[in-house]
């Protein structure tokens, strides 16, 4: 039962950008929409669970909710560089690597030498399933796009590199304080929303689409609250890396669904990755002791 709760997150955070393309705005409109949705649901959680809140759990829980803020806002801005199918694979590949190192190196975590094993062969894997998700067919590009292309990738893999350290510090920071994942709810919440409306509002982000996008945040609501409960279950390693999996949904439902162009042999890399990120977060479900 713990690893089916921590592959609830895959399956509500997998769908997560495509619902909010589909629902439009920019980058600032879907975070600051985003937030404020996730405030309600985590409102509604606090009255029926009404956990009890210390000065701790308040500081820590707003600033995780910051750099989630922050890594979700760059996860936007990147998706218009790169698009869904393969901002999610390399946002995937680079957060299963540091927030990996965080839960083995830091905490602790894959104590035997079973679970290292399995550990690194399963991120090996999962890293090299999402390299193949993002293969670049050159022959089908002209000259003239390629350099477009390369201009649009390193753009886009700045907004990523922040985004990873946003989303890395959001898992982190609950974890090293040992926070409660029905306690941090509320909290972090608030923090979402203070970094949000930090990070926008110089945009102006108020809009028809802001609103639309707060179905959203109650869509990661459910999400986050299944992933935080889940990491005292079986660690920050195994139930980050799990959720990650719904880097297969992503990708393929933004070129299915959002009509994202890929080749013939950009589409046959695309099956073998999700094949792969399958088997490892399989095998990182064994990890667990």
């Amino acid at each position: 039962m713990d690893i089916l709760l921590a592959l609830v997150p895959a399956l509500f955070w997998g769908t997560l950008l495509l619902v909010s393309s589909k629902l439009g705005g920019k980058a600032h409109h879907q975070l600051v929409g985003m937030t404020f949705g996730a405030l309600l649901f985590a409102i509604g959680i606090y009255l029926f669970k009404q956990p009890e809140l210390s000065t701790t759990i308040w500081i820590a829980g707003i600033v995780s909710g910051v750099c989630w803020a922050l890594g979700q806002y760059n996860q936007f801005s990147a998706v218009q560089y790169l698009g869904v199918s393969r901002t999610v694979p390399i946002s995937t590949g680079m957060q299963l690597v540091v927030t990996t190192l965080f839960g083995v190196i830091v905490f602790g975590e894959w104590s035997t030498t079973t679970s290292v094993i399995l550990g690194i062969i399963a991120i090996v894997l999962l890293i090299i399933g999402v390299v193949c998700t993002v293969v670049e067919d050159k022959q089908a590009n002209t000259q003239g796009t390629q350099i477009s292309g390369g201009s649009q990738m390193k753009k886009g893999i700045v907004h990523l590199v922040i985004s990873t350290v946003g989303f890395v510090g959001y898992v982190i920071i609950l974890r090293w304080f040992e926070v409660d994942g029905w306690a941090a709810i509320l909290p972090q919440a608030i923090g979402m929303v203070l970094g949000g409306l930090l990070l926008t509002l110089k945009h102006k982000p108020f809009n028809k689409y802001t609103f639309r996008n707060i179905l959203t945040g109650a869509w990661w609501g459910a999400g986050n609250l299944a992933l935080l409960l889940s990491i005292p279950l079986i660690g920050v390693a195994t139930s980050f890396s799990l959720s990650q999996t719904g880097t297969i949904i992503s990708t393929l439902g933004g070129i299915f669904l959002l009509n994202e162009r890929k080749s013939k042999r950009q589409m046959v890399f695309v099956i073998i990755g999700c094949l792969l990120i399958v088997v490892g977060g399989v095998m990182i479900g064994f990890t667990k002791e």
